[in-house]
Order: C-alpha cells, then sequence, then structure tokens
C-alpha cells in the first residue's frame, strides 16, 4: 500500500457504534456499511460486539457486500496479572481465529486493568516484566494467524499516559497502533512519537482533540462517555493535534500501513436520516487529509 488516499479507512465507532451503555444510538449495520462504501472507503475495522455477525464468514460476506475488507479489532486484554495469563492467552488466540477467518490482517491490543475497565494503576516492577512477557505471547499467538499484533495506547488502560508509554517502548519492541488522540490526551506529543518510533509503528489511528476537555477527564472528573458527548473529539483539522505533521512524519519514515479515521462519535437525541449526521465528520475528515496533507506528500 503505497498512494496515501487508497489507505485511508475508517471505523464504526466514527459512526457510533459502542457497547458502552449510554452511549447514544447505533445505527444500522447496512446503513453504516453503506455510507462507508459510499465515502469511498475499502476498509473498516471490527466494531463493538453486535454490529458485525459473530460468525467470521458472515462477517466477510457482509463487508463484501459493500465492497469493503476487514482490517482488524480492537481486543481488550488482562496481561500484567499472572493468575489472568491462561485466560488471556485463551481469549487472545480465539479473537485471532476469528479474525484471520474473517480476513483481517491487524490484532489491535488494548492492554485493560481488568474486564470492568476500572480505571489503570501504575505497574509495580513484577506486573510490568509480565506485561512484556505477554505481549510476547501475544505477538507468538497472532504469528499463527498471519496477523501483525499492534498495542494501542488508550485512555482508562494501563497504556495510558506518556510515561506508560515510554516505560514500554524501552522494555519491548512490540509494535504499536499510533492513535494520535489518545496519546494526545496522555500527555504524550504523537508528533514526537512518530519521529522517534516509526519503525515501530505497525498502524495508525487518526482522531483529533479539543485538549480543553482533557483535565476533566484524566482527572477522573468526566468519563470518556461524558467526554465524547461534551465534543472532545472534533473533525480532523479542527482540533489540537497536528495531525498532518504526524502523517508527513510517518510517510517520510516510509511507513506504508493504514490510517483509520477513528473519531469516538455519540448518536443522541433525533437519529439523523440516512446521509446526514456522522457521515458528514467522515467526509470532513477525509476533506482534510485529501486537501491539506495529501499535497505535501504528493510533491515529496
Amino acid at each position: 500500500m503505497t498512494d496515501f488516499m487508497s489507505r485511508i479507512a475508517s471505523a464504526p465507532i466514527s459512526w457510533g457504534i459502542c457497547e458502552v451503555p449510554g452511549w447514544g444510538a447505533m445505527l444500522p449495520t447496512d446503513r453504516v456499511l453503506g455510507e462507508m462504501a459510499g465515502l469511498g472507503l475499502p476498509a473498516t475495522e471490527l466494531g463493538a460486539p453486535g454490529f458485525l455477525p459473530a460468525d467470521p464468514d458472515a462477517v466477510r460476506d457482509d463487508l463484501a457486500r459493500h465492497g469493503l475488507a476487514l482490517i482488524g479489532g480492537f481486543t481488550p486484554l488482562v496481561l500484567h496479572e499472572r493468575s489472568a495469563r491462561d485466560e488471556a492467552l485463551k481469549s487472545a488466540r480465539d479473537t485471532a481465529a476469528a479474525l484471520a477467518r474473517a480476513g483481517a490482517t491487524t490484532f489491535i491490543t488494548a492492554a485493560v486493568a481488568d474486564a470492568a475497565w476500572s480505571p489503570p494503576e501504575v505497574l509495580d516492577s513484577s506486573e510490568h516484566r509480565h506485561l512484556v512477557e505477554m505481549l510476547a505471547r501475544v505477538d507468538e499467538v497472532c504469528d499463527e494467524f498471519g496477523l501483525a499484533q499492534v498495542l494501542h495506547p488508550h485512555v482508562q488502560t494501563i497504556i495510558e499516559t506518556a510515561t506508560d508509554v515510554d516505560r514500554l517502548l524501552e522494555a519491548c519492541d512490540v509494535a504499536w497502533c499510533l492513535d494520535t488522540g489518545h496519546l494526545a490526551i496522555g500527555g504524550k506529543d504523537p508528533v514526537a512519537f512518530a519521529r522517534e518510533a516509526a519503525d515501530r509503528v505497525g498502524h495508525v489511528h487518526l482522531k483529533d482533540v479539543d485538549l480543553s476537555h482533557v483535565p476533566a477527564l484524566m482527572e477522573r472528573r468526566s468519563s470518556i462517555l461524558q467526554s465524547v458527548h461534551a465534543g472532545l473529539f472534533t473533525p480532523l483539522g479542527q482540533g489540537d493535534v497536528a495531525i498532518a505533521e504526524v502523517i508527513w512524519t510517518l510517510e517520510a519514515a516510509g511507513y506504508d500501513g493504514w490510517y483509520v479515521i477513528e473519531q469516538d462519535t455519540a448518536v443522541v437525541g433525533e437519529v439523523p436520516p440516512p446521509g446526514d449526521g456522522p457521515v458528514r465528520s467522515v467526509a470532513s475528515s477525509m476533506d482534510y487529509l485529501r486537501d491539506v496533507v495529501a499535497p505535501r506528500l504528493e510533491v515529496r
């Protein structure tokens, strides 16, 4: 994959598809997939449970009807607790098998504190060593199924802050999902990450952020749901994250993977008609990538 705009995809969360209770309306699957295809997007991520069928063959068929391929899926795992080792590896193996059968290429790991997504605490040295070991084991599982694991830094996981990111970058060689929004929220400059660790980036999520909402979120005075409803994430180019600079830096370093527009969106109030609502925000983000980011890449 070399042409920049052909490597732009999106994810169901950009249409408000989320399993969190009270998040918002879940738009019909065919509408979301049809709107993705109508924007010219070639691929998507899996999305929340229930959005696509549980059967991997049915997932492949549903996406194919809209001319879409599956990139991968977001997979929360408890990797720092020795007592959770067997359960985590079984979950990773089951998920990897299903993703591979559905045609995916990427296994996106979120290292959560527990299954309930409890607020994370700083890992002690033993927990951190186990996390590093388990990431290597998940790499091995993914290799068996022809998938590439990428670790996703994320609010309210154990890889949340700049300190968490830097500590793990030094401790192991796992590949990363560079999520521009979650890195920025956690205090890690995504441009600096792209510059310092481009060879570790295996996947990219593009989010722009209104950083005025971050203090309340990181101080746990606001939940991610409340922050999203308040406008935490904006269309690309309309927030405070240097999206273009991240992409220019990665492309100059030879990155040739996917860029997934992944703006956590909630559909609240009256459900907009087809062709309106979330699709307009994704279209605006695509315009930014096409009109602002791509021209500079074309003259390199």
